[in-house]
């Protein structure tokens, strides 16, 4: 077990990731790096579609980094990297939400969990700023009661330091709690923290997370009520 076995039993928290998890974010998270790519004068070096599962579960450096080794960028592309990062963040920010959906069934899962005294958080590795807007945007920030950026502490997933404030800022008990996500990064921050990892199979990812043996995929949002409920125990306190 990890660092969550001998706590005491409280109230049971669901932690979500939110690109890939939440929300199917992609396409713009990749207009944001073509936007860089076109301010280097090539054009977009980047497909919303084929290159989802890179957007959402790489980030911002890996679509820059993607996208300069397709051009065959012939200086230093970590520094190159460093210094469009910011302007990948600026065309995001002024952007955000134009292709961005929620995932189907998530509010009312979401719903369901809340009346029935779980805390609800988030913990991500986008930027706190940018998650804050991107909640507002979607008119969703009153769904959550903590949100976790990648910024928010020193650290970042997969350590389990961010995991465990989202849960506690939520009013949860590690003990009683799980995350909901879509990627390996995900994975192993559950596991670093000793909580379930649930894992969705509708994000960039697909079934290929199934590979990771999480403690449960996640087919839709409606079945996750019943699954919180059997990873977690009974009702609330």
């Amino acid at each position: 077990m990890g660092e969550a076995a001998g706590r005491g039993a409280g109230r049971r928290a669901v932690i979500f990731d939110l690109d890939g998890t939440i929300a199917d974010t992609s396409h713009d998270l990749v207009n944001a790096a073509n936007a860089c790519f076109i301010g280097m004068g090539v054009g977009d070096m980047l497909d919303p579609f084929a290159d989802a599962a890179v957007a959402v579960g790489k980030g911002g450096m890996g679509m820059l980094r993607l996208g300069l080794e397709r051009m065959a960028f012939a200086g230093d592309i970590d520094a190159q990297i460093a210094a469009q990062y910011p302007n990948l963040l600026k065309a995001y920010e002024a952007d955000i939400a134009r292709h961005t959906v929620i995932y189907p069934g998530f509010l009312e899962a979401a719903a369901a969990l809340r009346a029935d005294g779980y805390a609800v958080g988030i913990c991500t590795n986008k930027p706190e700023y940018l998650a804050v807007q991107l909640l507002d945007a979607l008119s969703i920030s009153g769904v959550f009661d903590a949100v976790i950026g990648a910024d928010t502490l020193p650290t970042r997933k997969p350590d389990p330091a961010p995991l465990r404030a989202a849960i506690e800022r939520a009013g949860g008990d590690t003990a009683r709690a799980l995350l909901v996500g879509d990627t390996i990064t995900d994975h192993t921050t559950a596991r670093a923290l000793g909580v379930p990892s649930v894992l969705v199979t509708f994000g960039p990812g697909g079934r290929s997370v199934e590979e990771m043996a999480p403690d449960h995929l996640l087919e839709h949002y409606d079945h996750l009520p019943e699954v919180a409920a059997r990873l977690l125990g009974g009702r609330s306190t």
